[in-house]
């Protein structure tokens, strides 16, 4: 199974997106930790009314040579002007959900697992193993 997932800002044109988790990374590729990386998109962002973004996960399994399922699963919000919560990793303390009124960092596991992009992918390729088995 292979995982692609990432954050998209609209207002910066799907930044960072394929780039997450190298983004905000020196001319030397060194990427930063996820303190930093926050960091860099609130100043990226600094001053700017729209703030919707998006998680994006796309999964793949992988059956046979020429058999494979694939599963895309995206969660909406909007940036947060300040990390909050201690929970999730990487954007998470930064990806504020209207519907819950928290960030994901601030979610429950439980909670987080069942409306999260990468939760709800897993959801789908389990879903076609069960229905093909």
């Amino acid at each position: 199974m292979a995982d692609d997932s990432g954050l998209c800002v609209e207002a910066l044109g799907g930044e960072p997106g394929i780039f997450s988790s190298r983004y905000g990374a020196g001319p030397d590729g060194v990427a930063l930790d996820a303190p930093r990386r926050n960091a860099y998109l609130l100043q990226r962002m600094a001053g700017m009314a729209d703030r919707e973004a998006y998680f994006v996960c796309c999964l793949v399994l992988v059956l046979g040579e020429s058999r494979f399922v694939v599963a895309q699963e995206t969660v909406r919000g909007r940036i947060a002007e300040a990390p909050r919560g201690q929970g999730g990793f990487g954007y998470d303390p930064l990806f504020f959900l209207p519907d819950q009124g928290k960030t994901m960092a601030e979610l429950p596991d439980g909670e987080k697992d069942a409306i999260s992009h990468r939760g709800r992918a897993a959801r789908h390729i389990m879903a076609h193993l069960r229905e093909t088995a």
